[in-house]
């Protein structure tokens, strides 16, 4: 893992970001509280809003309380989390792709989400497959989880494309939601 710079806009300095890893396409890295007016976008999508669920994430500064209490803490308390995931042509954030430590799973999560504009593209796939990867042989996590509700198609397409495994239904807290289990482990 090592840092490289990164120019965001045109007018602005260059930030060092953290880059986790690199795909043919893609390049996943940390999230930073300048990337709250993508989260604003993101987690309004309609993808998102169906399959994950309204988070009451509406201005920047809703954006900027999330990336603290979600991806840059779980950086510091897990030495892992959700990253930004960016077309490496151009750096264009397009979703997120990285791993969750849920209180209620036996293990780690992962989690994804991409930008309407840029589903259907395999990059979703290419991201999972490359933080599968990234868990293994990084972290050392033999085994890692996902979880998806049971409408989700297109995402329990990708677990299964990227070789994961149904492994039985759970409940959610705090709501007790049924969503299916996902697993490495075959």
């Amino acid at each position: 893992m090592n840092c490289v710079p990164i120019h965001l806009r045109n007018n602005e300095p260059e930030l060092e970001l953290k880059k986790i890893l690199e795909t043919e396409r893609l390049v996943l890295r940390e999230f930073v509280l300048d990337d709250a007016e993508f989260i604003v976008r993101l987690v309004n999508s309609p993808g998102w809003l169906a399959f994950i669920g309204d988070r009451n994430i509406h201005s920047l500064l809703d954006g900027k309380e999330y990336l603290l209490n979600g991806p840059l803490k779980n950086y510091s308390l897990h030495g892992f989390g959700l990253y930004l995931v960016a077309l490496k042509a151009g750096r264009t954030p397009i979703g997120m792709c990285g791993l969750l430590k849920r209180d209620y799973l036996d293990g780690v999560d992962l989690g994804f989400a991409i930008l309407p504009a840029y589903e259907g593209k395999g990059y979703a796939t290419e991201a999972a497959q490359a933080t599968i990867t990234f868990a293994r042989q990084s972290l050392g996590l033999l085994n890692v989880l996902a979880i998806v509700m049971p409408g989700n198609v297109r995402s329990i397409r990708l677990l299964e494309n990227i070789g994961m495994h149904f492994e039985k239904m759970i409940q959610q807290p705090p709501d007790n939601e049924t969503l299916m289990l996902f697993s490495t482990w075959s």
